[in-house]
C-alpha cells in the first residue's frame, strides 16, 4: 500500500534541507534565548537573499559566531569582523556583520532590562501563538501589525536588520505566529500543541 503524499508548504520545495527545516523548525513556538538570539540573527543575514541560501550555511554561522553566545559576540573588534569578512561560510556583507555585534549588545541589554529575551520579545503576540489559517501562500502577509511594533521596538533598543518583514519572518520561524497553511500536515500539529 503506498503512503499518501505529504502536503506542505510550497515554500519548502523538494529540496531536504529546506523540508526538514519546514517538518521540523519552523512555526515551533522557541523560547530559549540563545536560539532566539540565533534566529534573529540569521534572518537579519537572510535580508535579500533567499532563505535556503542561510540555511545552507548555517553551521558555518554557528562556528563563525561562536555558537550564537551573544555574550562573546558582544565583544567582537575590529581582528574579528576583518576575519568574518574573509569567511566564505556566511555572508560576508559588513553592516550585517557589524550589525550582529551591536545586535548581541543589544540582545544582552534586553535580557537585563525584561528578565529574559524571551519574555521580551513574546509580549508581542501577549504570550501565546497566532494561531492563522491560511489556504493560499498568497494570504500570508509580509508584515504585520504586531511585525511593525517590534520592528519599531527592536530599533529602539539598538537592533539593526529588524524591519518589519525580518520581524515577521522571524515571529513565523519561532513560531510566534502559525502561519503553515491549513493543508499542511504541520498546522494542525502546531495548533493543537498550544491547546495542551
Amino acid at each position: 500500500m503506498t503512503r499518501a503524499p505529504v502536503i506542505r508548504c510550497p515554500w519548502s520545495g523538494s529540496d531536504p534541507l529546506y523540508q526538514r527545516y519546514h517538518d521540523t523548525e519552523w512555526g515551533v513556538p522557541l523560547h530559549d534565548d540563545r536560539r532566539l538570539f540565533e534566529m534573529l540573527l540569521l534572518e537579519g543575514a537572510q535580508a535579500g537573499l533567499a532563505w535556503i541560501t542561510i540555511l545552507r550555511k548555517r553551521e558555518h554561522y554557528r562556528e563563525a559566531f561562536s555558537g550564537f553566545d551573544a555574550a562573546y559576540i558582544a565583544r567582537y573588534d575590529q581582528r574579528q569582523i576583518e576575519r568574518l569578512l574573509a569567511n566564505p561560510g556566511i555572508v560576508r556583507n559588513r553592516r550585517k556583520i557589524e550589525s550582529t555585534i551591536s545586535n548581541a549588545r543589544a540582545f544582552l541589554d534586553a535580557q537585563v532590562q525584561h528578565g529574559s529575551f524571551d519574555s521580551y520579545i513574546w509580549q508581542f503576540v501577549e504570550g501565546r501563538p497566532r494561531q492563522n489559517h491560511w489556504t493560499e501562500a498568497t494570504e500570508v502577509p509580509a508584515e504585520t501589525t504586531e511585525s511593525r511594533a517590534m520592528s519599531r521596538e527592536l530599533k529602539g533598543q539598538g537592533f539593526g536588520f529588524v524591519g518589519p518583514t525580518i520581524c515577521y519572518a522571524f515571529m513565523q520561524a519561532v513560531g510566534m505566529v502559525n502561519d503553515h497553511l491549513v493543508k499542511c500536515h504541520r498546522h494542525a500539529a502546531l495548533a493543537r500543541r498550544q491547546r495542551r
